[in-house]
């Protein structure tokens, strides 16, 4: 693979923001396309069998794997960071990878090298999702990323403005050699996406501007349409509700790498915004009854999360909290309540047991669960809180 100019220079970008090695990087259309290659690169190595995940996610993180022709299997998320609970996992025999995911951006170094160590000795590999934290990985007791295979996303509503692109890490030191050598081998191969999809990103934010203008009827009929015919490429397809990953592979154009560059050159601005609306929300939720938070928002060094979660006393006080933050003025969305968000169409495709005992915290979370934008710094932060701060204190 000849790299073309503007991907070295993302590569180079990554590896200093993670102090790695430039080669090690490599770019993708989406990010969903790297998860494809990696868990086709595990499932060519280690055979068929599952891949332990968590319900709070996408559906976009589910379908690579089913994409695959592995089978997802949901674990039990913390309380400290909303992602798999290392101290509740229970691996099996057919298991080939866990997926560690940093959800809203929360990185639990602790719990993160717990679920790496509890994986690598039952002889199976980490695929790290860092979609919600770009540049940003769990790492070991050195002070080096921990996970085999970390996957980043520049797409829609993430950190970077850029709606599409991905990149993904391969752990030069991993245990699992020939899986990382298999998945090199693919990202190698990648063609270009072509000038047709090219130009669909340049429309994308037009017509998204469109459909919100539209009664939702209408506006549902025209998305359908214009993706069906080629015209519109959707931030999640119906064909990815139902457990399909749009697109084989592809690397991006150079015209979606320049997009990408630009935005990596404001990320440092960015996450100081991030940063400081967290550090806001962090006064504001500490001593607020009725309002729940995740420790590993809420102690230690403050972290650029993509949403600020808090749980509250049900669905009904969760949805106003969303509704009435939005009408503030601030835009926001649950993240992810439904679980697998945007929804599935078919819940059998994703093996989702009707049986949640096992993930009851997990069910807790999606039910009670608010996100808060954390694009407004500690100004609109401390807005959104007051916001929040009335509607419990109505609720009682």
């Amino acid at each position: 693979m000849d790299r073309s100019i503007e991907e070295e220079r993302i590569a180079a970008c990554l590896a200093e923001r993670t102090g790695t090695r430039s080669e090690d990087w490599y770019l993708t259309f989406r990010a969903r396309h790297a998860m494809l290659l990696a868990f086709r690169a595990i499932r060519a190595q280690m055979g068929e069998g599952s891949v332990v995940t968590q319900l709070l996610t996408c559906c976009t993180a589910v379908d690579p794997i089913i994409a695959a022709g592995l089978e997802p299997r949901y674990a039990e998320v913390s309380r400290c960071a909303a992602s798999i609970c290392p101290e509740k996992l229970s691996l099996a025999t057919a298991d080939r990878a866990v997926v560690l995911q940093h959800t809203y951006g929360l990185i639990d170094d602790v719990d993160s090298r717990n679920l790496v160590r509890i994986a690598h000795d039952a002889g199976i590999p980490v695929v790290e999702d860092c979609a919600h934290g770009v540049g940003r990985m769990a790492r070991g007791a050195d002070g080096a990323p921990c996970a085999d295979i970390s996957i980043h996303s520049f797409g829609v509503a993430k950190m970077l403005d850029t709606q599409f692109g991905g990149a993904v890490w391969v752990n030069p030191d991993s245990p699992f050699s020939q899986v990382v050598a298999d998945l090199r081998a693919r990202l190698v191969d990648l063609p270009v996406a072509g000038a047709h999809l090219t130009s669909l990103t340049r429309t994308f934010i037009f017509w998204n501007r469109v459909f919100n203008h539209l009664p939702l009827p209408v506006s549902r009929w025209l998305r359908r349409t214009l993706s069906a015919v080629g015209l519109f490429e959707p931030a999640v397809s119906d064909d990815e509700r139902r457990g399909a990953v749009s697109h084989e592979p592809l690397r991006p154009s150079a015209e979606v790498c320049r997009r990408v560059i630009d935005a990596l050159a404001a990320l440092d601005d960015e996450e100081r915004a991030h940063r400081e609306a967290v550090e806001a929300y962090r006064e504001a939720f500490a001593d607020m009854p009725g309002v729940e938070t995740f420790s590993s928002a809420m102690e230690g060094p403050v972290q650029p999360l993509l949403k600020f979660p808090i749980l509250v006393a049900d669905t009904a006080l969760a949805d106003r909290v969303i509704s009435e933050v939005c009408a503030a003025g601030y835009y926001t969305e649950a993240w992810y309540r439904p679980y697998l968000g945007p929804g599935v169409l078919d819940e059998g495709v994703y093996r989702v047991s009707r049986d949640k005992a096992v993930v009851s915290t997990c069910m807790r979370i999606v039910d009670t669960l608010a996100t808060l934008p954390c694009n407004v710094g500690a100004e609109g932060a401390r807005a959104v809180a007051e916001v929040v701060r009335g509607l419990v204190s109505a609720n009682g």
